[in-house]
C-alpha cells in the first residue's frame, strides 16, 4: 500500500472513531451515553402504550372478577350515641328517616332538575365519566380534595353498594360496578336508587324524606323551584342548608340553584321564558330530631361540627352512625348555665308582647383552661325555635371584648407609643373623644361611650381597659400596627374569616366576626400564661373503622409575661371598672366587656383560675338574619355588656364552682411598667367635651346594616367626677339606685 493509500485510511479510521470522544461537539450526531440511552421517544412511547394495555387489561379483569356487592352497611344504620363527660347517656340518634317511592312519584320536572345539574347525559351516557373519574383519581392521590365527576350512576353505586370513603380502590371498584349495574338495570330505576339513596341533611335520606325537611310537602307536590333547590343542596348539604348557610355557602347554592335552570334550557327542557319566572323557594325551618330537645341539639350540633372537622368526614358519613361520643360537658355546669340564662335573662323577657324581646338571642361557651374541655355550653332556647347554635354562630362582632387582644399584641411586640414609651399598662394615652388618631394613613376618630372625654390630663391604659376607652385603643393599634395585632388574635384562637378589617385602625374595637367558642379559646390562653387552649367539647370518639384525633393545645402562643400582664389588667377591670357587676369574695375574676354599635350585640367575656366563660347577646330580627337592636331588652335601655351578659356570667359561675376551693392568679410574671409622666399636654379637642354630641352621633339606630356593623364602647361606664383628692377608686352615683352601681372613671368630663 501507497503513503497516499495509507494516509486515505487513517483519516477514514479517525473519521469513524472521532465522534466517541466528542459526542456533544458542534456538527457531531454524537451517541447518546449512560442514561440517556434508556430514555428515547421510543421507549418513553412504548412504556406508555404498554402502561396503557397493562390498564385497559386489569380493567377488564376486574369487570369479569368483580360483582355488585350486597348494599353496603350504611344502607342499614347504625346509631350514634352521645354521652355527658360522667357517662350518662344524652342521646342515641340513628333512626335512618328514609320513605323509598317509586320514580313515577317524582314529577318528570324534578327528575329533568337533577339530570341537569348533576348528569346531562345521563340517559346517554355508559354509567362511567371516563374524565370525570380521571380527574378525580389524580385530585384524591394528589391530596387535593375529595373525587369529583361521578355520574348519576356512579353516585347510586357509591351509596348503595359501596362506602363514602375516598380513596383510589374504592373509585376504581366504583367504576367497574357502574358499569355492570348500567348494563343490568334500565335508567329510570337507576335514577329512582339514586333519588332514594342520596342524603339531602336535616338527617333526610332520600328525595321524600327531603321533600318533607325542607318544604313540609309529599314529593309528587314540589314545585319546580323547590325541586331544583333539592337538587342543589345535595351537593353539600351542611354547607347550603339556607337555615344555617352561611352567606359565602348562601352563595354558591344560588349559583347552583340557577345552574340548574340554565342547564333546563340548553337541554331543551325548560322554555326560557318559563325559567324567567322562576324564584327561589326559601325551604321551612328545620325540626329537631325525637330526643333531642332542649340543649341536647345544640351540643349535638357542636360536636358533628368538631368530630366532621377532625376526621375530614362527610355529614353523609357520620349520618351513617357507629360513633359513641362522649362529651366534655359536665351536666351539673350544663344546668348551672342553663339555670343562669332562664333566670337573668328568659324569665324578664316577654317574647310573645314586646317586639324587641322576641328578637334576643343568647349564647354561651364555659371551658377549663387547663385542658380545653368546653365543660358547659348555651346555644338557644331549643332548635324547634332556633335552628343554628348561638355558642357557635360568627355573624356578629366581638366588640370592645377584642381590646384586650390590641394590648397582648403591644406587650408581646414591645410596642412603642407615639412620644418613643414603651406600651405598658402604665403608659399615658389622651382618651380625648373622637381624637383623631396619629400615623396611620387611614383616617379614624371614634367616638367614645356617650362621647366622653378621658384627656384632662392623659389616661393610663389601665384606665382606658376599665372603661373600655375607644380613642385610646384607637391610637393604641395603630402604634402596634394592624398586622401585627391580627396576627396575635390569631395565635390566640380567632379565625381568619372574609371581611377581616385588615389594615384598619377599626379593627381595635372588634369590628372582624367572631363566636363564643373562639372568644374562650382567646381568653383562656390568657388565663392559661399563653399556652395556647383549642376549646374541645369532644372527650372521645370511637369507632370501629375511624379514628378521631383530639385537636392540640399547650405550644406557647404568646410569652407568659404577655398573658399574665393582661390578666391583670383585666382583673382591674372586674375590680374597678366596667366589670365591677361580678366582682365576689367567691373567686378572683378577670374580664371584659364589650358592646357594638347601635347595640346589636353585648358581650361579657371573663374568667377566674379555674373556669374561663364567655355569655353573647344577639339582636335577631325573627325569621331572618338582619341583626337589630337590644336596646329596650325587657323593657329597659340600652342593654350593654355589663348588664344581662355580666349577670348570667356571675349566676352561673357562683353555681359552677359553688365547693370548689378557688384560687388567686399566679401573676409572678406581670409587668406593668413604670409610672410614667405626661411629656405632653391633653388634646386640644377635649374642649368638645363641654359641647353636646351631635345627631349624627347617636348609635342606637333601630335598623341597622348588618354589612356595615363596628363596634361601639361598653354602655356600662356613667359620667360624674370623683374627688382628685380622695382615692382613684370609682364610687358609685347615687342617681341609679336599685341598680349595680355605675363606675365613675377618672379623668372624666361630663357631657350635658
Amino acid at each position: 500500500m501507497g503513503r497516499a493509500e495509507a494516509r486515505k485510511a487513517q483519516q477514514q479510521r479517525s473519521a469513524r472513531r472521532a465522534p466517541r470522544g466528542r459526542a456533544t461537539g458542534k456538527g457531531q450526531a454524537g451517541k447518546r451515553t449512560g442514561i440517556r440511552r434508556f430514555f428515547t421517544w421510543k421507549t418513553i412511547l412504548g412504556t406508555f402504550f404498554g402502561m396503557m394495555l397493562l390498564g385497559m387489561a386489569a380493567l377488564v379483569g376486574l369487570y369479569f372478577y368483580v360483582d355488585p356487592p350486597n348494599p353496603n352497611a350504611e344502607a342499614t344504620q347504625q346509631s350514634n350515641t352521645y354521652k355527658y363527660a360522667d357517662g350518662t347517656l344524652m342521646a342515641r340518634v340513628g333512626e335512618r328517616n328514609r320513605e323509598l317511592v317509586p320514580i313515577d312519584k317524582v314529577p318528570k320536572e324534578i327528575q329533568t332538575a337533577f339530570i341537569a345539574i348533576e348528569n346531562k347525559s345521563f340517559y346517554q351516557d355508559r354509567g362511567v365519566d371516563f374524565m370525570g373519574v380521571a380527574r378525580g383519581l389524580l385530585r384524591t392521590a394528589t391530596g387535593k380534595g375529595a373525587a369529583g365527576g361521578s355520574t348519576i350512576t356512579q353516585q347510586y353505586v357509591k351509596n348503595f353498594y359501596l362506602t363514602q370513603d375516598q380513596t383510589p380502590t374504592r373509585k376504581l371498584k366504583e367504576l367497574v360496578i357502574s358499569l355492570k349495574v348500567d348494563q343490568k338495570m334500565e335508567k329510570d330505576e337507576i335514577l329512582a336508587g339514586y333519588l332514594n339513596t342520596s342524603y339531602f341533611g336535616r338527617g333526610a335520606y332520600g328525595i321524600q324524606a327531603a321533600a318533607q325537611a325542607y318544604y313540609g310537602v309529599d314529593v309528587e307536590k314540589l314545585t319546580l323551584e323547590q325541586g331544583a333547590y333539592l337538587a342543589a343542596v345535595l351537593q353539600a348539604p351542611s354547607d347550603y342548608d339556607w337555615a344555617t348557610a352561611s352567606p359565602k355557602g348562601k352563595e354558591l347554592v344560588t349559583i347552583r340553584f340557577n345552574g340548574v335552570f340554565q342547564n333546563m334550557v340548553e337541554m331543551g327542557a325548560l322554555d326560557e321564558a318559563k325559567r324567567q319566572t322562576l324564584k327561589f323557594q326559601q325551604p321551612i325551618q328545620p325540626k329537631p330530631a325525637p330526643g333531642l330537645d332542649g340543649q341536647k341539639g345544640y351540643l349535638k350540633q357542636a360536636a358533628d361540627a368538631e368530630l366532621r372537622r377532625q376526621t375530614n368526614m362527610t355529614a353523609a358519613e357520620l349520618q351513617a352512625g357507629g360513633w359513641e361520643i362522649t362529651l366534655n360537658i359536665d351536666p351539673k355546669k350544663q344546668k348551672a348555665l342553663e339555670t343562669a340564662v332562664k333566670d337573668e335573662l328568659e324569665s324578664r323577657l316577654d317574647r310573645k308582647n314586646r317586639p324587641v324581646d322576641a328578637a334576643v338571642q343568647a349564647g354561651a361557651t364555659s371551658v377549663d383552661p387547663k385542658t380545653g374541655a368546653i365543660v358547659a355550653m348555651y346555644g338557644g332556647t331549643g332548635l324547634s325555635d332556633h335552628w343554628a347554635s348561638n355558642a357557635l354562630r360568627s355573624d356578629f362582632q366581638p366588640g370592645s371584648t377584642f381590646k384586650p387582644v390590641v394590648l397582648a399584641s403591644a406587650l408581646e411586640n414591645k410596642a412603642l407609643t407615639q412620644d418613643k414609651k414603651r406600651i405598658t399598662p402604665n403608659a399615658l394615652y389622651d382618651g380625648t373623644s373622637k381624637r383623631p388618631v396619629v400615623g396611620s394613613s387611614i383616617p379614624f376618630n371614634p367616638q367614645n361611650q356617650d362621647d366622653k372625654d378621658y384627656g384632662t390630663p392623659l389616661m393610663t391604659v389601665q384606665e382606658a381597659t376599665n372603661f373600655s376607652v375607644n380613642s385610646v385603643y384607637a391610637q393604641m393599634i395603630v402604634d402596634v400596627k394592624p398586622p401585627k395585632v391580627k396576627q396575635t388574635a390569631l395565635q390566640l384562637g380567632m379565625k381568619d374569616r372574609p371581611g377581616w378589617p385588615e389594615d384598619k385602625p377599626a379593627m381595635s374595637l372588634g369590628t372582624m366576626s367572631a363566636n363564643t367558642v373562639e372568644m374562650a379559646a382567646v381568653y383562656a390562653t390568657l388565663d392559661n400564661h399563653g399556652k395556647k387552649v383549642v376549646p374541645s367539647i369532644i372527650k372521645s370518639a370511637e369507632h370501629a373503622e375511624r379514628e378521631f384525633k383530639k385537636p392540640e393545645s399547650g405550644q406557647q402562643a404568646i410569652s407568659r409575661a404577655t398573658a399574665d400582664t393582661v390578666t391583670k389588667v383585666l382583673t382591674g377591670v372586674v375590680n374597678d371598672g366596667s366589670g365591677k357587676a361580678v366582682r365576689s369574695s367567691a373567686y378572683e375574676a378577670a374580664g371584659k366587656t364589650g358592646t357594638t354599635e347601635s347595640n346589636v350585640a353585648a358581650w361579657f367575656t371573663a374568667y377566674t383560675p379555674e373556669l374561663v366563660t364567655v355569655v353573647a347577646m344577639f339582636g335577631e330580627e325573627p325569621g331572618t338574619a338582619k341583626q337589630t337592636t337590644l336596646t329596650g331588652t325587657a323593657g329597659g335601655g340600652r342593654a350593654g355588656g355589663s348588664s344581662f351578659p355580666a349577670e348570667i356570667w356571675k349566676a352561673y359561675t357562683l353555681a359552677a364552682l359553688k365547693g370548689v376551693s378557688t384560687a388567686q392568679f399566679d401573676l409572678e410574671e406581670a409587668d406593668m411598667g413604670p409610672v410614667q409622666t405626661p411629656s405632653r399636654s391633653a388634646s386640644p379637642s377635649a374642649s368638645a367635651a363641654t359641647t353636646s354630641p351631635s345627631p349624627s352621633s347617636s348609635q342606637t339606630s333601630p335598623s341597622p346594616d348588618p354589612s356595615k356593623v363596628s363596634p361601639n364602647p361598653d354602655p356600662s361606664k356613667s359620667s360624674g367626677k370623683p374627688d382628685p383628692t380622695k382615692s382613684n377608686s370609682p364610687k358609685p352615683d347615687p342617681s341609679k339606685t336599685g341598680q349595680s352601681p355605675p363606675i365613675q372613671p377618672p379623668f372624666v368630663q361630663q357631657n350635658q
